[in-house]
């Protein structure tokens, strides 16, 4: 219907001047409500295989309506392809039916969106088709879809301009519906094991609950500073302190971090919290939920993932962190000297600030060394106590706390502690966290006296776990960058 070597601007001025042109003829090229009885999909599995004979002799009459996605032009009679959320359709548009009104044929563009009722038919390739015998324009569109053959192909601009990306790659539209599956399996898998579903506050007066840098705000009628959240964590847990024995919450933390393939500053985590549990049995209760949501949205626990298979098949190996830094072959020295580790690491050209503590430094090591190479499912436990200021001691070695990452595909995908009950502890702790910011370190711990409060009124022993559902979402859609999962990711302002 275009020619595609014509510049963009003389495509819009023409699409423009059709716009006129209907106005002019009383034609409302953006009309209202239109109410079609079927969609693509619904006829394809309908009529898909019914026969040609029968349907000439058992005529079936629809509505459908959708976005043009292609359009062949014979003079008298045109054929197109038009587009709904479900799958797409040819249709048939004949002078001798319209009459008159195939005339408005030449104001049709390819990305138009249009109503059609008429008769389905078979073509002689045995296409099934809509015969229209009446047609309304529902939204002119005034650019130019991308060429057909190379379709929308830069990168940054798939990303800015999702509405056109979702049009032209019908497999970004799979990407998403997978997305709402696996939130909808999710949030069916906790309901069915006696979680109850909050929400916890957006904007917080301290951020805590993560170790990461926050976005702040100002609240006028306040007149105080407020952040967006880092994680839920610290909200939820004194919901476990008013009485609630299992709650979980899907929804959206926000750090102040760089953007990359693993990461966008606004993401979206489910954490979740169940008393009288520990991290022993979150390793098992996480195995439980990752198969449960794989066989319900992909039907195995199989997963191709670039250019290897990742097995979720339980159980997964559990391997404490020191151990894992071991296994690479960092030195013991480095392990149990702060010094030591600082020149090892600065050897091995990892940028190390000089009032960095040694847990700081190992886990710079071990995200370089030991992380690369997770790729199939593996628990990471037991992690120095400085890195985790909300987890439970262990027993046998207070230097450590009951605490696991899982890594899954070379990444963090979940996070999970046996939960700090004691508000003496925690305190002090936090405590550690002030001084720690107080030297520089941006993303440590803010202290928070309500929530030293509430633990002082007692928290039964408990377990929490946080998972990144981009992540997640991801590894079941075989994406490599987040951004392919996010649809509107944060990017530079366009120039």
């Amino acid at each position: 219907m275009e020619e595609i070597t014509k510049p963009i601007g003389e495509l819009i001025e023409q699409r423009f001047k059709k716009l006129d042109e209907l106005r002019s003829l009383e034609i409302d090229p953006y009309n209202g409500r239109f109410d079609p009885d079927s969609t693509a999909a619904e006829l394809r599995a309908t009529y898909g295989s019914v026969p040609k004979e029968n349907l000439e002799s058992d005529p079936v009459n629809t509505s459908v309506a959708g976005r043009i996605i292609a359009m062949r032009d014979f003079g008298k009679a045109s054929f197109a392809h038009i587009q709904d959320a479900t799958d797409k359709i040819q249709i048939y548009l004949k002078k001798d039916i319209l009459g008159d009104k195939y005339s408005f044929i030449k104001k049709l563009d390819i990305g138009d969106i249009i109503g059609v009722t008429g008769r389905l038919f078979r073509t002689k390739t045995d296409e099934l088709t809509i015969e229209v015998n009446d047609f309304v324009f529902l939204s002119k569109s005034l650019r130019p879809l991308p060429e057909k053959w190379h379709g929308l192909r830069d990168i940054e601009l798939r990303y800015r301009q999702r509405y056109v990306d979702l049009i032209v790659n019908p497999e970004v539209k799979d990407v998403f519906a997978k997305r709402s599956a696996i939130i909808k399996a999710m949030r069916d898998f906790f309901e069915s094991h006696g979680f109850i579903e909050v929400e916890t506050p957006m904007m917080h007066q301290i951020p805590g609950g993560a170790a990461a840098k926050p976005f702040r705000t100002h609240h006028i009628a306040l007149g105080i500073d407020l952040y967006l959240r880092i994680a839920p964590e610290l909200y939820l847990k004194r919901l476990l302190v008013g009485g609630y024995e299992r709650v979980f919450e899907l929804n959206k933390n926000f750090r102040n971090e760089g953007i990359s393939t693993k990461h966008n500053p606004e993401f979206t985590m489910l954490e979740f919290y169940m008393a009288y549990k520990d991290y022993n049995f979150l390793m098992s209760f996480t195995e439980e939920i990752f198969s449960y949501i794989a066989n319900r949205v992909l039907g195995t626990l199989k997963v191709p993932y670039g250019d290897t298979v990742i097995d979720l098949t339980p159980p997964w190996p559990r391997i404490p962190m020191l151990d894992a830094l071991k296994q690479k072959g960092v030195p013991d020295e480095v392990i149990t000297d702060p010094e030591k580790a600082k020149e090892w690491a600065r050897s091995k050209k990892l940028d190390i600030p000089n009032g960095s503590s040694h847990a700081k430094v190992l886990d710079e090591i071990f995200k370089e060394f030991v992380e690369p190479e997770l790729m199939q499912p593996t628990f990471i436990i037991d992690y120095p106590v400085e890195l985790s200021p909300l987890a439970k001691r262990k027993r046998d070695n207070p230097e450590l706390v009951e605490r696991f990452e899982l890594f899954i595909a070379s990444r963090e995908i979940a996070n999970a502690f046996s939960e700090l009950n004691d508000p003496i502890d925690q305190k002090e702790r936090f405590l550690k966290q002030v001084e720690a910011k107080k030297k520089g370190d941006e993303e440590a711990h803010w202290m928070d006296e309500d929530f030293v409060r509430a633990l002082e009124y007692g928290m039964p022993p408990a377990a929490g776990e946080g998972i990144g559902i981009d992540r997640m979402v991801m590894l079941l859609t075989n994406a490599q960058s987040i951004r392919d999962v996010i649809l509107f990711p944060q990017l530079k302002p366009e120039q």
